[in-house]
């Protein structure tokens, strides 16, 4: 019988929590640290048992909106793919499911749950209550040699790479905190070009390389052209074979240079030797990271409400919109 218990964030082993491969980068303290710091959030870390014997953990924040306390596994605009379990193999992630919603509403008082937990597929929630959304998602695959993932991407791409290099663009490791007023006047520059704004602040940069950097585990790149200014930058997170391309940034005017391109690829270069074998890229963009070799992934966002009226005028508000809107709102709320 599978049955969860809420562990206390400072009692917490984190060695025996992280001692999987299957743990991901936003279920390490560093990131929970940082979303406290930038989210208005309250963490929950619980051990999932099977007959007393620990199966693994959870790991999930809870927020309020107007009244309603909502469990997110992340939640909308919290800069985070996904959480949701690191579980021992075998363990069934049905049972653990079909269990979970008691646990959110009953021990956590909890109002409406979101999970996206990248391995949970669409056949392992089958039969439950939850609603299941498959999200847009894009993820490259970085096993084999550098020749191969070179190889994998689209030959104008490969060209783009060789120009930018022939142009005198140059990609440089970054680790101080000024990068992330580099990256956020470029990230408001990419918005801008799309007549949208920022879906966060600078300072939710800065705390991300704060609590990051320590780890070893966030790539800060930036490209520069021949006269040695920051025309561009990206960030990326790895912990064991997972990667994530977490943001890229650039000035328009600057694109014909290609530094997008080389960034990517000499990212690609630095999570293959470090032992990643999949990047996930997310939604949005899609004829640009398509370029790189990428393929679609299936990522489903698993939601509940308590309530079911609830749950219906949440879908009511939010299906008939495109996934900015949903977005948008949910986050409101």
């Amino acid at each position: 019988m599978i049955s969860f218990e809420r562990l206390d964030i400072n009692d917490v082993d984190w060695d025996k929590v992280n001692d999987s491969k299957g743990v991901n980068i936003f279920q390490t303290l560093p990131w929970i640290n940082y979303l406290k710091a930038t989210q208005k959030v309250e963490p929950v870390i619980a051990a999932v048992k099977s007959d007393g014997h620990t199966q693994g953990y959870f790991t999930g924040f809870i927020t309020k909106k107007f009244g309603m306390r909502i469990l997110g596994s992340p939640f909308r605009g919290w800069t985070t793919y996904f959480m949701g379990f690191n579980l021992l193999p075998g363990t069934p992630y049905h049972d653990v499911l079909e269990t979970f919603p008691k646990f959110a509403f009953d021990d956590l008082k909890c109002h409406y749950l979101e999970i996206i937990d990248p391995n949970i597929s669409c056949d392992g929630s089958e039969g439950l209550s939850y609603r299941v959304e498959r999200l847009p998602w894009f993820a490259l695959n970085l096993t084999g040699g550098e020749e191969d993932i070179y190889a994998n991407m689209k030959s104008d791409c490969r060209r783009k790479v060789r120009k930018a290099i022939k142009d005198g663009v140059v990609i440089e490791e970054a680790s101080d905190i000024a990068f992330a007023d580099e990256y956020f006047a470029q990230f408001q520059d990419v918005m801008a070009k799309r007549s949208l704004i920022s879906t966060y602040r600078i300072d939710t940069v800065r705390k991300l390389i704060e609590y990051l950097a320590p780890t070893g585990n966030i790539l800060l790149l930036r490209a520069r052209n021949s006269d040695g200014l920051c025309i561009a930058t990206d960030i990326f997170l790895a912990l064991n074979q997972t990667g994530v391309g977490w943001g890229a940034a650039s000035w328009r005017q600057y694109q014909y240079l290609h530094p997008n391109e080389l960034l990517y690829w000499h990212g690609m270069k630095y999570l293959q030797a470090k032992g990643v074998q999949k990047l996930h890229l997310g939604g949005e963009s899609e004829s640009f990271k398509r370029k790189f070799g990428s393929q679609e992934d299936q990522i489903y966002r698993l939601k509940k409400a308590k309530n079911p009226l609830l749950e219906r005028f949440l879908e009511i508000i939010t299906s008939p919109k495109n996934s900015n809107f949903r977005n948008w709102v949910l986050r409101k709320l």
